[in-house]
């Protein structure tokens, strides 16, 4: 029998502000338990919060990032429920009006529709200590999230961890999410469900809670769909719950059962005024947008980079860097440059832990680099295993090393031509072989040249010469 897996993710973004959502309290991960905590996150009597604007910046960015409607009027509600790192015995999150409706991500051919995204604040922490019990942390309490709902349109667990790495890839992009997943700000849980093939009716979903990597999340998927599809064809019942993964054990074990809205009792929060956003100010923060990785992908396919694309797309600063080093580069220069990128200067950042921001090698020095390669003074094999090691190394600018390493390139026709006569006259075999329509006798005949020369005769003049007499 023929299965479909099914799944929605709903995805909470930690959002990229300084304090939390309704309270003056630093958000910075890392501090001493409940330092962080304030009247306000621990609930005391009498305190009132107070709507971080910053927050709500973050959120119309991302739903304008997603074509999504940014609701004029949006409203805060109690989500209510027991447990001992919530503070308030309910969440103050969006129920009704979420400040973002609809929107859509795209995965390559596949557009994945949005249900919402909406403002909301996390819990705290439990602390499970073996025997001498659980500790509360409540620094995380009131931080700023927005949870993203995708419709159950994603088929199969690399399909949903295809969208969640866009999802994070885009959140990351925009500004709103420094994506931190190893400390919990960007964590995902999946809605997974299984269908026989061509039946319209969704099944029964269970919920897989704080995804916290890509490659949890896919064996996660695989594992439960392969749990409820062995239940299914023995005769059984998907019971709808909340499920954790273990992925040490690769299982995936029942938590509790899945709450219906209903069960949270959520009304609008009488503390919290509607929120109402003015169509000056949304148009204000897209006039700020940057350009998007879809759009900046379709450039960069244009300049012949569809290789090269998605890796310098991999994060914002690497895209600009390399904007940066193309804009000062020689016309045509891009895939070349775009190779040394994603090539050798990423091997050095991650040998060396440093952003791309913070590279020993600035965008204008390696651009002018390119044009010593492009007007033939240094060979790009000389460029990129000499020159630009050298230019981390030593903060140097190229041409005083091409200059210091003497790599600067033979180029003078005559001195060139006169390599090529020597080489031909000692190669009579190579010369009859190429003539006799042997393409490879005329890179030994190159080489050669290239010996003789050591190293510094311009391999592009070398073939053009060699052809010429050869009457190639």
């Amino acid at each position: 029998m023929s299965w479909e897996i099914v799944v929605g993710i709903e995805t909470h973004a930690q959002l990229l502000t300084k304090s939390k959502i309704f309270s003056g309290a630093s958000t910075e991960f890392g501090a001493s338990p409940n330092s962080q905590a304030s009247a306000v996150d621990i609930a005391l009597p009498g305190v009132l919060p107070v709507l971080n604007r910053g927050a709500v910046e973050h959120a119309i960015r991302f739903g304008l990032a997603v074509g999504g409607r940014i609701n004029p009027r949006s409203i805060f509600a109690r989500k209510n429920y027991f447990y001992p790192d919530l503070p308030k015995g309910y969440q103050i999150s969006q129920y009704e009006l979420p400040i973002v409706q609809g929107g859509s991500l795209q995965i390559g051919e596949k557009v994945v529709r949005l249900t919402r995204a909406h403002l909301e604040e996390d819990a705290g922490k439990s602390l499970h200590e073996g025997r001498d019990g659980t500790g509360i942390d409540l620094n995380r309490a009131g931080t700023p999230l927005l949870e993203i709902v995708s419709e159950p349109d994603l088929r199969g667990a690399a399909e949903a961890v295809a969208y969640a790495k866009a999802l994070h890839q885009l959140v990351v992009w925009i500004g709103v999410c420094d994506g931190n997943m190893q400390e919990g700000s960007f964590r995902c849980d999946a809605n997974v469900s299984v269908r026989k093939a061509g039946d319209a009716k969704l099944g029964t979903r269970c919920e897989l809670k704080n995804l916290n990597s890509f490659r949890f999340m896919e064996q996660a998927i695989e594992f439960e769909a392969r749990r409820q599809i062995d239940i299914l064809e023995d005769g059984g019942k998907i019971v709808q719950e909340t499920r954790l993964y273990d992925p040490d054990r690769n299982e995936t074990r029942s938590m509790r059962s899945k709450e219906e809205a209903h069960d949270y009792r959520y009304f609008p929060d009488p503390d919290l005024l509607p929120l109402l956003v003015s169509a000056g100010e949304i148009q204000k923060i897209k006039s700020a947008l940057p350009k998007l990785p879809k759009e900046k992908r379709q450039e960069y396919v244009a300049m012949g980079l569809e290789k090269q694309a998605d890796s310098i797309l991999s994060s914002r600063q690497m895209a600009e860097y390399f904007d940066a080093a193309s804009s000062a580069a020689p016309s045509g220069a891009a895939p070349m440059l775009a190779n040394w990128i994603v090539g050798p200067l990423a091997a050095r950042l991650n040998e060396e832990k440093v952003v791309i921001s913070r590279s020993k090698v600035s965008p204008a020095s390696l651009s002018l680099l390119a044009k010593r390669v492009s007007d033939g003074t240094v060979s790009n094999s000389s460029a990129v295993g000499k020159v630009l090691p050298a230019m981390w190394d030593e903060g140097a600018a190229p041409d005083s090393i091409i200059e210091k390493l003497g790599l600067k390139q033979v180029s003078d026709a005559g001195e060139i031509e006169k390599l090529v006569d020597e080489a031909i006259a000692a190669g009579a075999k190579q010369v009859a072989d190429y003539k006799a329509g042997k393409e490879k006798a005329l890179q030994s005949l190159v080489g050669q040249v290239m010996k003789a020369s050591k190293g510094k005769a311009n391999p592009a003049q070398v073939n053009v010469i060699l052809r010429r007499k050869l009457g190639g």
